[in-house]
């Protein structure tokens, strides 16, 4: 008789956590799903929903013990709790001391870092762990890993680009986080060299670029911290790595840049007539109230989204470009991360990510295996109209331009 499998997805009612939790209840390859979150009425209420071999638990992530009990008996743990800066590490220690394989969808580069050096405990408990399978990072790393293996003689350059926006809601956390993006360093690649440039300074305000996404329109993309840029590099000899994103619309996003720059996202408290408040509290309340505002007086409509991926080199002795364009109308960050996360661990339950240790995309999802898995169960006449989510573009030394199909 065959044995039952199982996964556990952690944060599995979130928005990430809950689109991964439908991705795999299409897809064969689980008998049981648990569904684990903290919030159990929203857990049990997924549970409900899609029914048969979806099953909600109750766990608290920052208790090792109650990680231990939900996991055990799973073949794959997939982590959707973040911020991974807190929940990261310790979780991936208890899936360890559990002796299963795991992935994640952690977009943080002081996270990714810390992860990276447990990779010692990973191989000596003989597991796997696949860190960063969400978009950017996740199909990012993974495309760029298809241009350098399998279209071109040599990668020089490597571009990250994203925008978004739209979402029903943005939560406190996501905002929290842009604005941590704004106010920190943010690692490059350039000339060869690891680098930081900081969102404000000379070097980050020239490094800003104006995008134009594939169905989305044009942009003005600013400097970001995805980890692609400290994880790349180590893969692909080539002399430059970039990541740069905005969120849409525009007006939004510049709010957001202005508040910054004026220094109203400050941590420490002030006194408001005897009331101890946080700048940053108050900032990102505020910012929620006025995104509504926003949307309504630009008219944004649907939500939507691009990831474009620029890897250039050399072919046939001559320089050559390939352009991804991972486009959505309609649809959320929940699904350009969620989707990747749940083919990210079928994968690692096929089989088919067998390196020990800590891993980003690049260096251990085949491109063909990921992309096989998503034409072969993504329904895509429901995601995009009917054609594919994914434009390749092939650019030659005279500037033609073509359009590749897989």
């Amino acid at each position: 008789m065959k044995p039952m499998t199982r996964i556990t997805v952690l944060g599995g009612c979130g928005a990430v956590g809950s689109v991964a939790v439908r991705t795999l209840k299409e897809l064969p390859d689980f008998d049981e799903i648990i569904i684990a979150d903290i919030n159990t009425e929203g857990a049990q209420t997924l549970a409900d929903e899609l029914g048969g071999e979806c099953t909600a638990l109750e766990v608290n992530a920052l208790d090792p013990k109650s990680i231990k009990s939900v996991i055990k008996g799973s073949n794959v743990v997939l982590n959707c709790v973040g911020p991974f800066y807190r929940f990261g590490p310790p979780i991936l220690e208890a899936v360890i001391n559990s002796g299963i394989n795991y992935v994640d969808v952690c977009d943080d580069v002081e996270p990714t870092q810390a992860l990276l050096t447990m990779d010692s405990k990973v191989k000596k408990a003989n597991l796997s762990a696949l860190i960063g399978m969400g978009s950017s990072p996740g199909v990012s790393n993974i495309l760029v890993r298809f241009a350098a293996t399998q279209l071109l003689d040599r990668v020089d350059s490597i571009d990250i680009f994203h925008a978004h926006g739209g979402e029903p809601v943005e939560g406190a956390a996501v905002i929290a986080h842009r604005i941590h993006a704004m106010t920190s360093e943010i690692p490059m690649f350039l000339e060869g060299k690891e680098r930081t440039v900081c969102f404000f300074d000379e070097q980050g305000i020239a490094l800003r670029e104006e995008v134009s996404f594939h169905n989305i329109g044009t942009h003005l993309c600013y400097p970001y911290p995805h980890p692609e840029t400290i994880t790349l590099p180590n893969y692909f000899q080539c002399q430059r790595v970039t990541n740069k994103g905005t969120v849409l619309p525009d007006r939004y996003f510049n709010f957001i840049i202005k508040l910054v720059k004026l220094g109203l996202t400050g941590e420490d408290p002030i006194n408001v007539k005897g009331t101890p408040v946080t700048p940053r509290d108050f900032a990102i309340a505020y910012i929620i109230e006025e995104r509504e505002k926003i949307l309504k007086e630009t008219k944004f409509g649907e939500q939507r989204g691009c990831v474009k991926i620029v890897v250039g080199g050399q072919k046939k002795g001559k320089p050559h470009q390939y352009v991804f364009s991972l486009w959505s109308i309609g649809q959320a960050m929940g699904e350009g991360t969620g989707i990747p996360a749940a083919i990210g661990a079928t994968l690692m339950h096929r089989r088919k990510i067998p390196m020990k240790g800590v891993f980003p995309p690049e260096a251990c999802v085949e491109p063909m295996e990921f992309l096989g898995v998503m034409q072969e169960y993504l329904k895509l006449d429901t995601v995009t109209g009917g054609s594919s989510p994914l434009l390749i573009q092939s650019i030659d030394s005279e500037g033609y331009v073509k359009e590749l199909s897989l």
